[in-house]
């Protein structure tokens, strides 16, 4: 067992993932004098964690390597209700069985991001959540929650202008009630999340103050965005996921190589283990140097989420789709007849997030297939063009390799 460090928070800190924090020399001290168990949720709403929850799972697994003893929440009670923060309307409800098949999924992606947390648990809130007795949770739980301090809290500000619905409102006290049985079953005294969570997290440090005289601890990381301002994880198509069946290691890896120049640093400290120190000598470089930078962040990452064998293979694909040698049979490969027209291909193979936007790329001169620019949005695919496969380039960081079916 590692002893704890007792830098944990300056390690955050350093590397960008601290936004608030309840009582900073509370927790300081607390981290500082022995081992915290702290736990993070994550609402099995899809069957995937997209790229963003990225932030919350390497804290996690920054903190566990510090010592500390990580508890991941999946969320199978409140996913039945739905936690109005950051939204603009009511979730979609899943049916109970939706939410175990995205809980299974999800639990493999956390469990692989922690695998050097030797005693990570991994627990599910629908063991305590689903049996409750309402009305003896309203009298235990609820009397110790105001109801003018939480419309108060961001969350639900927003969402009253557009209306919040009861089941929604009920989701603070939910959360709070999971941060206690966790304080209770397994002395965790800390909780973390992104700041849109505060409130959420705030009233469970309230909650375990109340009721059991304990002190407890908050503390958020920044909603990341990129350097343009546009919300980290989006491409033209779709979400970066951590599922290599929506997202592939490849597209994987080309979203983190192909980030701005401006955000190079600033992700390899939230979204690796490379050395603080190492990183530091990355900042001074610029330009063409900065390519292989973008390399070590790609590689870095992918390793973490889908392994060392397929970021290798994701690399070795890159190079040979963009110059430098590789290997071209590593490109993420789509099958055609030959005849498609190609923004059906561009929607139907990833490039594109639909056939809308497939059209718009071709209307930009952002296609190309092979050495041809595909010039027209009702251009078709030839046969004698794709051989024994071509690449199907979108724009200068995506592409595929088209193969054409075998015949029967």
């Amino acid at each position: 067992m590692t002893a704890p460090d007792p830098e944990a928070l300056r390690v955050l800190r350093e590397r960008g993932f601290i936004q608030q924090v309840s009582d900073e020399d509370g927790l300081r001290a607390q981290l500082a004098g022995g081992r915290v168990t702290f736990y993070s949720g994550f609402d099995p709403t899809a069957s995937s964690l997209h790229v963003g929850s990225l932030v919350p799972l390497m804290a996690m697994a920054h903190l566990a390597r510090a010592g500390h003893r990580p508890i991941a929440l999946l969320g199978g009670g409140t996913t039945m209700v739905g936690d109005p923060s950051g939204k603009t309307e009511l979730r979609q409800m899943l049916t109970k069985e939706q939410i175990g098949e995205n809980r299974v999924g999800i639990e493999a992606q956390v469990r692989r991001v922690l695998a050097d947390a030797k005693d990570a648990v991994v627990v599910d809130n629908a063991e305590w959540l689903l049996p409750l007795n309402y009305i003896d949770f309203l009298r235990d739980i609820g009397r110790h929650f105001s109801v003018n301090r939480m419309i108060a809290a961001e969350a639900y500000k927003q969402r009253l202008e557009k209306g919040l619905s009861f089941i929604e409102f009920n989701y603070q006290l939910l959360q709070a009630y999971d941060f206690l049985v966790l304080e209770r079953s397994h002395g965790c005294l800390l909780q973390i999340g992104g700041d849109d969570q505060w409130g959420n997290i705030v009233a469970g440090v309230d909650l375990i103050r109340r009721v059991d005289q304990k002190q407890a601890f908050a503390l958020t990381f920044p909603l990341i965005t990129t350097a343009s301002g546009a919300k980290m994880g989006k491409t033209a198509a779709g979400a970066v996921w951590l599922d290599a069946g929506r997202t592939s290691p490849y597209d994987f890896y080309q979203y983190f190589v192909n980030v701005d120049d401006r955000d190079v640093v600033r992700f390899l400290k939230l979204f690796t283990f490379e050395p603080i120190e190492n990183i530091a000598e990355f900042e001074r470089l610029g330009g063409a140097e900065l390519i292989g930078i973008k390399r070590v962040l790609a590689r870095a990452v992918t390793k973490i989420v889908h392994g060392e064998a397929e970021a290798e293979k994701a690399h070795r694909a890159a190079l040979a789709a963009f110059g430098g040698g590789g290997d071209e049979s590593a490109i993420p490969t789509y099958t055609v007849a030959g005849t498609e027209k190609v923004v059906d291909v561009l929607a139907a193979s990833g490039l594109a997030a639909s056939k809308s936007v497939a059209r718009r790329l071709v209307e930009q001169g952002g296609v190309r297939l092979g050495d041809r620019k595909i010039a027209a949005v009702d251009d078709t695919l030839r046969p004698e063009e794709i051989g024994t496969g071509v690449l199907l380039h979108a724009g200068k960081k995506s592409v595929r390799r088209l193969v054409l079916e075998a015949a029967d």
